[in-house]
């Protein structure tokens, strides 16, 4: 199969020419990449991108993660970086046969909703993330989500670092971007993808966190105003919408702390000070977090006080009504007996003076209830 130029010229700059060859030979012979139809032929390949970097700098072409791996195994500072999105079980152990990946974090890496961790498997490392992206009022239907939720993990080896991500909280095609000029971060090898994939993930939390504060305070603005109309419905789809991001935020608190203290010790001095700063970054989102899951219980224990006071103001106002009517039925009630002797009954002005006086009655108990606040 033939090669651009500068795909050959890179080839040689990183290949002894021994392996050089053995890899033409499989780009002659075999794919020169995964076939987009997927393994079974009914499925797209979860192949986002699969990139060769050798001393900081990503090699030209368009490599087969086979090749990519043998290339970055001859060569000095060279690593793998295949991207995957949500992959099938059968195109996954194929990576994994490839790559000699553990089959546990390989049945965890099919599934989304993992726990944020950081596991150890022999000179492999497997971590994962919760990511997570705020969906704007225009965008929501009365089933929808304020937060959306995914999930990125990861498996780091010596030369190589495979990226599986679930959902579109968090896309990583601005990572590869960003990435194209920090060539000195990038000679650190595997580990710098890992603190930038960390940096963007933790970013998303970030946004997320500055968007439910606005809502939170749109919300606390309408229970508090003088005409107070907050919906319970929707503080409580803000407090649920908070739990499942406090998912994604609370518990990678622990491995990323991990990180950036040393305790692995595969990860570079230089990478850990990146983290460090992505860790500090991701204790001020907690702290918001917890706040937030404060001030919703006020709002909601306030909006539900205001619920019970507002159904005692009707009640007061109900009976208020009720005892202005009761007024007016006592005396028609009584003139309604058809007795032949009662007082005034063969009076001429008797019918106009008693509602006169029902009215007068009724006008002063309602201006007494109203001085009550009653009405």
């Amino acid at each position: 199969m033939a090669t651009d130029d500068g795909f050959g010229r890179g080839l040689s700059r990183v290949l002894p020419a021994p392996v050089r060859r053995a890899v033409d030979r499989m780009r002659s012979t075999g794919p020169a990449a995964p076939d987009p139809a997927g393994l079974d032929g009914d499925r797209r390949s979860a192949v986002v991108d699969c990139a060769l970097y050798v001393d900081g700098v990503r090699q030209p072409g368009d490599w087969d993660y086979r090749e990519a791996l043998a290339a970055a195994r001859h060569a000095r500072k060279a690593f793998v970086w295949l991207g995957l999105k949500e992959p099938d079980a059968n195109e996954l152990a194929d990576i994994a046969d490839t790559f000699d990946l553990h089959e546990l974090p390989v049945e965890d890496a099919v599934k989304s909703h993992q726990r944020p961790k950081v596991e150890r498997y022999g000179a492999m490392t497997f971590v994962t993330l919760r990511t997570a992206r705020y969906v704007e009022h225009a965008e929501l239907t009365d089933t929808s989500e304020v937060v959306e939720s995914g999930d990125v993990m990861m498996f780091i080896g010596e030369h190589f670092i495979i990226t599986v991500r679930h959902g579109d909280a968090a896309r990583l095609a601005p990572v590869r971007a960003g990435l194209g000029d920090k060539h000195e971060l990038l000679e650190h090898g595997p580990w710098a993808i890992a603190y930038s994939v960390y940096d963007l993930v933790v970013d998303g939390l970030i946004e997320v966190a500055a968007a439910i504060e606005e809502d939170i305070a749109a919300v606390e603005d309408s229970v508090f105003a003088r005409q107070g109309s907050g919906r319970i419905q929707r503080i409580y789809q803000l407090k649920r919408e908070l739990m499942e991001f406090k998912r994604a935020v609370m518990p990678l608190q622990r491995p990323l702390a991990g990180l950036a203290s040393g305790q692995l010790a595969d990860v570079p001095s230089e990478v850990r000070r990146y983290f460090r700063d992505v860790n500090d970054h991701l204790t001020r989102t907690v702290e918001q977090v917890v706040y937030f899951d404060d001030v919703l219980n006020s709002i909601l224990s306030a909006r539900l006080a205001q619920v019970s006071v507002d159904q005692n103001n009707d009640m007061r106002k109900i009976a208020a009504w009720a005892a202005i009517a009761g007024w007016w039925t006592m005396i028609a009630g009584v003139y309604g007996m058809n007795f032949k002797y009662m007082p005034e009954l063969n009076w001429k002005f008797g019918y106009p003076v008693f509602l006169a006086l029902m009215v007068a009655v009724s006008l002063a108990m309602y201006r007494a209830f109203r001085r009550s606040g009653w009405l």
